[in-house]
């Protein structure tokens, strides 16, 4: 979902921090589940939430990551979900700085925190049939 920068509120603030401690929680059972089942394979898995500090300033953003590791602590896969994400524009394109007459936006992930589990769950689960 998109939000302009009129619509950025507490309640969107408190939306974005719910998410976010939610998908939090959950990473350490994901990786409790599903860790030891990659590392019979030989490979690794490594799961991570990074947090928006300051939600709606441009630039911030929120996502989680999860990644499989080969014996040697190469990065083999990669899936990344972006919560949240704010940026600036002028006249269509991304910038970093302000412009006058430039406008900042929010991203919010559309995928219910439910969603977003079952999604990563399937990711590990397709990964570990592949290398059957």
């Amino acid at each position: 979902m998109k939000f302009k920068q009129k619509e950025f509120t507490a309640e969107l603030g408190r939306r974005i921090a719910e998410i976010e401690n939610t998908l939090e929680d959950y990473v350490s059972v994901f990786l409790d589940r599903y860790k030891p089942l990659l590392l019979e394979k030989g490979f690794t898995l490594e799961a991570k939430l990074s947090k928006a500090e300051d939600p709606f300033t441009p630039g911030c953003q929120s996502e989680i990551s999860v990644g499989v590791m080969d014996e040697e602590g190469e990065l083999i896969d990669l899936h990344t979900i972006r919560i949240w994400e704010c940026t600036r524009h002028f006249a269509g394109l991304q910038i970093s700085f302000h412009l006058p007459g430039s406008k900042v936006t929010g991203e919010l992930l559309d995928e219910t925190p439910d969603e977003v589990k079952e999604e990563l769950t399937e990711y590990v689960k397709d990964w570990m049939e592949e290398e059957e």
